[in-house]
């Protein structure tokens, strides 16, 4: 921990979903265009060790990175903002602070003495913020879940005492919070925002600044009114509106004064901010030129936050063609052949997004068949390999019945299995699985290398043999069955290094027809669309302009 570094803590009340995530994000993009070196930290309140396990109906899309750690999406966030690669260290849960503690007094490292809650988890928590703190200016630490939940109090505690640890003018406490517009009142409400701010100083934190979640601006009168019953300075209340696009976000910070608020508290000496890159991105993103239809055909489409990343990516790759994505989600488990054509007519381009477990699989296969048979540009990431994979050994290799282990373990053909012994690039040694594993140990989880294979859409996508990407999947292109499946037209273009695993296949005789192994969303950044998207939503916006 530098002495220099200084500490934001954000916290939010009133209800879930406001958005701390894009605050944090957006704070360190605010920080970071002022020349500050910026990470983010996510502690959530949730007893899971990591939400790996967790159902993305309610927690939403898992995040992974580089290092092949499991973590909220809102980490998807703060990369997407931010230049620091996070890792490890930049999630922690209840189940990892309690299972860290826990594993320490059974080793004995507490001498006997009585574990509780203070001092022993306040302060792992405190040592777990410490762990980023290294060689950065400023520490953004995100706390997970609502004022007032009894699961965050432990966190908020150790916050609370953090302050007194690294000194007063080294912290200072955001509080996000909800300024409803009522309707049949025709104003703004602010009693929502005193309780939760008399909540958390109930509990010792007086917030330094607030952010007041709302649609439309503040008046000064309002904020004014704000500042004084929670004991802040009328500067100090930052409209957070409600915007078109979250890239918006830090711009109308920008505008509230929100970064000069804060390098004044925390006595920060930097630059004037420079963000007309991301005023460009905005511009483009609200007046596009162009717009391009693309279908979604997966398991978790009545919840959007499932494909938080890919949403994200898809819309990168729109910036990229100056264009306007519309996304069309498909819900895999109703389609049929009688209502194939009718669902994906309208769509310029077809994703089949990764998932696991069988519901939906026979309508995945559906939408890369028919995208195959169409000429329909085509996108299948990680279990959308499999299925185009699947779809092809079926369908044009005669392999009748060809499956995925996963689905169904006496397949005749099973072109995608579980690769029980394989070499880790990452780790440089042999890993071995099988079904009785946990369910987190079968993965193969974070970056790995790739070779491009030269005249593929790969190689025109991504100019280099040699790039890495980011992998969450158990289950592997069998390659016993790759020259069967490439004599008869599949086309190979990316492996590991040794060759022992494909991560990426195509199809030749078609427009644009691509599988990765791979989750190339978890790269995207908006100023630095993946090459797989800007080119997928280039080869839909010429399928959409074709007679």
């Amino acid at each position: 921990m530098s002495d220099a570094t200084k500490y934001i803590f954000v916290t939010g009340g009133v209800l879930s979903s406001l958005g701390k995530g894009l605050a944090s994000a957006s704070i360190g993009l605010l920080l970071e265009s002022r020349g500050l070196s910026v990470t983010i930290q996510k502690l959530d309140p949730y007893i899971n060790v990591d939400p790996g396990t967790m159902n993305p109906f309610q927690h939403g899309e898992v995040y992974v990175t580089d290092d092949g750690t499991e973590t909220d999406l809102d980490l998807g966030h703060y990369e997407r903002f931010i230049s620091a690669k996070l890792g490890h260290d930049n999630n922690f849960t209840t189940g990892k602070i309690y299972n860290s503690v826990i594993t320490k007094e059974r080793k004995g490292e507490y001498l006997g003495g009585t574990v509780q809650v203070i001092p022993h988890i306040t302060d792992e928590i405190k040592k777990s913020i410490r762990l980023v703190s290294n060689d950065v200016d400023v520490v953004i630490v995100e706390i997970g879940g609502t004022i007032g939940d009894i699961e965050s109090l432990p966190f908020l505690e150790a916050i609370r005492q953090f302050r007194s640890d690294v000194g007063k003018n080294n912290v200072i406490y955001i509080h996000l919070t909800l300024v409803p517009y009522i309707k049949t009142a025709c104003e703004q409400k602010t009693k929502p925002t005193q309780h939760s701010v008399k909540e958390l100083r109930s509990i010792g934190i007086q917030p330094d600044i607030l952010l007041c979640r709302t649609d439309r601006y503040l008046s000064p009168e309002l904020k004014a009114k704000i500042a004084l019953f929670c004991n802040v300075d009328d500067n100090d209340v930052i409209t957070a509106k409600d915007v078109d696009c979250i890239y918006e976000v830090p711009l109308i910070y920008n505008q509230e004064g929100l970064g000069n608020r804060i390098i004044k508290k925390l006595n920060i000496w930097a630059r004037a901010p420079r963000l007309e890159d991301w005023q460009e991105l905005v511009d483009r993103l609200k007046h596009p030129r162009f717009s391009v239809n693309i279908a979604i055909v997966g398991k978790y489409v009545d919840l959007t936050e499932s494909y938080k990343s890919l949403n994200e990516a898809l819309s990168h790759g729109g910036i990229a063609n100056d264009s306007r994505v519309n996304l069309i989600y498909v819900d895999s488990s109703s389609l049929t052949e009688e209502n194939l054509e009718s669902t994906l007519e309208k769509a310029d381009g077809i994703l089949v997004p990764g998932g696991f477990g069988s519901r939906g699989i026979e309508g995945k296969i559906l939408a890369v068949k028919y995208a195959r048979e169409n000429k329909v540009p085509f996108f299948g990431i990680c279990l959308g390999m499999h299925m185009a994979v699947i779809e092809f050994a079926r369908h044009v290799a005669a392999m009748e019945d060809a499956h995925g282990t996963e689905f169904d373990i006496n397949t005749p053909y099973p072109v995608i299995y579980l690769m029980k012994e394989w070499y880790d690039e990452r780790t440089k040694k042999m890993e071995k699985r099988d079904l009785s594993s946990d369910k987190g140990g079968t993965m193969r989880l974070g970056a790995y290398p790739c070779v491009v294979v030269s005249d593929t859409l790969a190689m025109n996508a991504y100019r280099e043999e040699n790039i890495s990407e980011r992998h969450r999947h158990r289950y592997e292109f069998n390659n016993q069955y790759r020259k069967t499946l490439e004599d008869a037209g599949l086309v190979v273009s990316g492996t590991s290094p040794d060759e022992e695993l494909v991560e990426i296949v195509e199809l030749r005789d078609h427009p644009w027809f691509l599988g990765c192994q791979f989750h190339p969303e978890f790269k995207s950044r908006p100023l630095h669309p993946h090459p797989l998207f800007r080119e997928f939503i280039k080869a839909s916006l010429k399928n959409s302009r074709k007679e």
